[in-house]
């Protein structure tokens, strides 16, 4: 097990990719010491008006997950943003969040941090809400009242205490909407709260919201 004291840091990378150069990117990353990776399929959706700010449209996307030490996981960044261009609009987007610990992955080793903090950090914030499928849209929406320039959905199931459902005696997971949101840290109590309101997440069986800060942005707009 490896854990993030107050002087070694471990980072979750989240890259956004149009379909089809998800696993590119996976294997450029293992090449510059990222030990493996997720992909999951995507589709994004931004304001027309405003799609530079993600590099998002309405159209198919990928998101790559993978664990790395902090140091690591900037050096492969900087590296694959020279490759793929995040930089340059509609190119993708990535970021980082903390990590506290890690089990099973004996490969990504915690790393000393740089004291030097970098003009994004911490400046961010990413919003995970997972909702009922076919919600999905409506948060965007919500969200966007309240300032946000797009979002990521993914498709998934699950159930909580409030959740029931049974077809020939078998208990069925209901299907659900993820929905990322990357917000500038001053929009993100505004924006939870439009979507509180719209899709009354904080009633039971409606949905969960959770909010992580963002360490590092790489292809966002303003």
């Amino acid at each position: 097990m490896e854990n993030k004291s107050g002087t070694t840091g471990i980072d979750l990378i989240c890259i956004i990719v149009n379909f089809g150069m998800g696993s590119k990117v996976l294997k450029t990353a293992k090449s510059l010491g990222i030990h493996g990776g997720t992909l999951t399929l995507a589709k994004g959706t931004a304001n027309h008006r405003i799609w530079d700010y993600l590099g998002l449209s309405d159209i198919r996307k990928e998101v790559l997950y993978m664990v790395a030490g902090r140091e690591t996981a900037y050096r492969a960044l900087d590296r694959l943003d020279e490759e793929y261009k995040f930089h340059k609009p509609n190119h993708g987007i990535a970021f980082t969040t903390s990590v506290y610990e890690t089990v099973g992955t004996s490969g990504c080793k915690s790393e000393p941090m740089n004291s030097e903090r970098g003009e994004d950090e911490m400046m961010y914030q990413v919003i995970t809400i997972i909702v009922d499928k076919g919600k999905a849209e409506d948060v965007i929406t919500a969200a966007g009242k309240a300032g946000s320039k797009g979002g990521t959905i993914m498709n998934a199931r699950g159930s909580g205490i409030h959740e029931t459902s049974r077809v020939f005696a078998m208990d069925i997971e209901p299907e659900k909407e993820i929905v990322l949101i990357l917000s500038e840290q001053d929009s993100t109590e505004a924006i939870v709260s439009a979507i509180n309101k719209d899709i009354g997440i904080d009633s039971p069986g409606k949905g969960i919201i959770y909010i992580q800060d963002v360490n590092k942005t790489y292809g966002v707009y303003k």
